[in-house]
């Protein structure tokens, strides 16, 4: 009699979107509050991340009979990531395009700023600025939060599961 296995998308996906939602209600109040989402605070939205994907291989194990494999374990929390950019994605598409539409050009004000700060001639100041707006479009906000989630979240995933990884013995 063989034993299925689990499957690891559904469990990622479970505690990729309740995390992602949590991480949205973060952000959603940072934004509200007026607090620099880029900033220290902001980064705490990673630790939402972190705990998706230690929640996500603990439930995976319990379902698989304590086990985990480190393949597993890296796709669990590299799906919670996906999870994490696609809404996050959305989220700040939605905000900068209907909630908040002058929110881009806060940020770019932002940045002239702290490039004049820095010192930067005024065509330096331009160029950084006009390369930043096109990076910055409400469609490129999403497709830039899922390559960065699924980069960082899958650098992290690396690290949770190598920890967390509980490999079934070769011969059982």
């Amino acid at each position: 009699m063989t034993e299925t296995q689990p499957s690891v998308s559904s469990v990622a996906l479970k505690y990729g979107l309740l995390g992602a939602l949590v991480s949205v209600v973060f952000s959603a109040i940072l934004l509200i509050a007026g607090l620099d989402v880029s900033g220290w605070i902001g980064s705490l939205g990673y630790l939402i991340l972190i705990v998706a994907m230690v929640l996500a291989m603990k439930e995976y194990k319990r379902i698989n009979y304590g086990y985990m494999s480190y393949g597993q374990g890296l796709g669990i929390g590299t799906l919670v990531s996906l999870a994490f950019g696609v809404l996050g994605g959305l989220f700040m598409f939605v905000y900068t395009s209907f909630i908040d539409p002058g929110y881009r050009d806060t940020m770019m004000e932002k940045q002239r700023v702290e490039l004049e700060g820095r010192g930067m001639s005024d065509e330096q100041i331009e160029q950084a600025i006009a390369m930043g707006e096109s990076f910055s479009s409400p469609a490129m906000m999403i497709v830039w939060s899922i390559v960065g989630y699924l980069i960082i979240g899958f650098i992290i995933s690396l690290i949770v599961a190598a920890v967390m990884k509980n490999a079934r013995p070769e011969f059982e």
